[in-house]
């Protein structure tokens, strides 16, 4: 279920024409890469390591208006599912690559990974791509996407899309970021998707074979203050 404690939120926007490219990978190859407080959240038992590329639109604090091409913009992230000793479940990113300078030291403030990219989507009725490569180490990642009929999620497809905290490291300490957005309209996919470098970058093993895919028109999202979590 979505979160139900952004009762004050900073932070306001779109995630649009999103595509969840899935791999798993060895739990403890993915637990040796998280700070103290998290563990690798499974599912039967294996990790699973995400590539999100999605369209962010008209981010922006509440009551103010969306800034023009500061505030929409192309972002390919990193990702693995995650729950603290107390049960709570999030996301941990390893990457979050952007295009828009200000935003990523703005975020790196607070903890995020943001890194400098370019990034390039291009989405049309049945049919998304996407490709980026990260202006510091030359990190790339591109996926063509072949999207299919919407769909009920059961309880695997709940795990990898329905996460309502992400988690950062700043000052020593571990913060919670709460998220609330509906539920994903998801819609079945098939892609072809190199993202290797962006797993070798991080540590991780290159995946190996095409990825597990579900495409997402997109949510209206609310995101709450961080706190220590």
């Amino acid at each position: 279920m979505p979160d139900q404690d952004v009762a004050v939120a900073v932070s306001l926007q779109r995630w649009e024409d999103l595509t969840f490219l899935h791999w798993p990978a060895p739990p403890a190859q993915v637990q040796r890469l998280l700070p103290p407080g998290l563990w690798v959240d499974t599912y039967d038992g294996q990790a699973w390591v995400g590539v999100t590329p999605f369209l962010m639109r008209d981010v922006r604090a509440p009551g103010l208006p969306a800034v023009p091409h500061l505030s929409t913009f192309p972002e390919v992230n990193l990702r693995t599912y995650v729950r603290t000793a107390d049960g709570t479940t999030g996301l941990w990113f390893f990457s979050l690559d952007c295009p828009r300078i200000p935003v990523v030291g703005a975020l790196r403030t607070i903890g995020a990974p943001y890194r400098w990219a370019s990034v390039e989507m291009r989405s049309e009725p049945g049919r998304a791509a996407y490709r980026s490569r990260r202006r510091a180490d030359g990190a790339r990642m591109r996926a063509a996407v072949i999207i299919g009929a919407p769909f009920q999620p059961g309880p695997f497809e709940d795990y990898l899309t329905g996460r309502w905290s992400a988690f950062t490291r700043r000052a020593g300490l571990l913060w919670r970021v709460p998220v609330e957005h509906e539920p994903w309209p998801l819609r079945t996919a098939t892609a072809r998707a190199d993202a290797g470098d962006l797993f070798e970058a991080a540590g991780l093993a290159r995946p190996a074979g095409r990825p597990l895919a579900h495409f997402s028109t997109g949510v209206s999202v609310r995101i709450g203050p961080p706190r220590p979590a």
